[in-house]
């Protein structure tokens, strides 16, 4: 099809209508073409391509589910306090208040403030990382020749700062993230030791105990001792549910998660919000 005129491109472009592309949103997410989810009432239904990124605002009780498709995806992750994005996740807290460097199904992710902005729900991967951040430019580029958002190999956080400002952020607002399916422990001398993907299918689930925005970028870990630039697609998927409540083991699984969750309570009942 001609696209030389103005006619003949907005022609081209509505051909496209209905086509799917391996990676990219389908909207509304109710037309995602995968089996049923199990608890329905999809919000959020993604492939996002290995070397890309993609963010969300979720409601509170919101179910996010990750799945690494084949076996190279490394999801690195914000989250943010939806309308107040001072309050972000804090790894260092995460890891500090629950006396715990791996991530986990049971595990809290915290905010500086002792609140709880997400819980994971289910773990299949196991390989997981609260220790390296995300790549940078200079990495990039000294491993791969470049690591612009555009280029082959884009640095998680460049991938970052373009979710971030779309959500009102700079570079300034973001810390260090968490990263989902590729795996680092912690030798007895303390060096590290990357261990890789736990193989094409694992996933997480993670349970939105506020309001939050979410960042995602999709991109090699950066202790990937690989030549190559590996990054394979990721999938998001995200589902209406209800947040965890008094009763749920999860609240009461230990003193400082229960702690977590009275501070996230209080704070969110005094606005009105539980």
């Amino acid at each position: 099809m001609a696209t030389a005129t103005t006619y003949g491109a907005r022609a081209h472009a509505r051909a496209q209508q209905g086509t799917r592309a391996e990676a990219m949103p389908v909207v509304p997410a109710a037309d995602w073409p995968g089996p049923p989810c199990e608890a329905g009432h999809l919000v959020w239904a993604e492939t996002v391509a290995g070397g890309n990124y993609t963010h969300r605002v979720l409601a509170r009780g919101t179910e996010l589910r990750l799945t690494d498709l084949r076996g190279d995806a490394c999801a690195h992750l914000l989250l943010y306090a939806a309308d107040r994005p001072w309050e972000r996740l804090n790894v260092a807290d995460t890891v500090k208040v629950q006396w715990n460097a791996y991530l986990g199904e049971g595990g809290l992710l915290l905010s500086d403030q002792g609140r709880v902005l997400a819980s994971t729900v289910t773990d299949s991967s196991g390989r997981h990382d609260a220790l390296c951040g995300t790549s940078t430019l200079a990495r990039n580029t000294a491993r791969y020749g470049d690591g612009t958002p555009q280029s082959p190999s884009p640095a998680g956080r460049e991938l970052f700062k373009l979710a971030a400002a779309k959500n009102g952020l700079g570079p300034r607002d973001l810390p260090p993230s968490l990263s989902f399916f590729q795996g680092v422990e912690v030798g007895e001398d303390g060096a590290l030791d990357f261990t890789g993907s736990a193989g094409p299918g694992a996933s997480v689930t993670l349970r939105a105990e506020q309001d939050i925005t979410v960042l995602i970028a999709n991109v090699p870990h950066p202790l990937d001792p690989r030549p190559g630039y590996h990054s394979t697609p990721l999938e998001v998927l995200a589902w209406r549910a209800a947040p965890t409540r008094p009763g749920d083991p999860l609240w009461d699984a230990t003193p400082e998660g229960r702690r977590a969750f009275l501070n996230t309570t209080e704070f969110l009942a005094a606005r009105g919000l539980a």
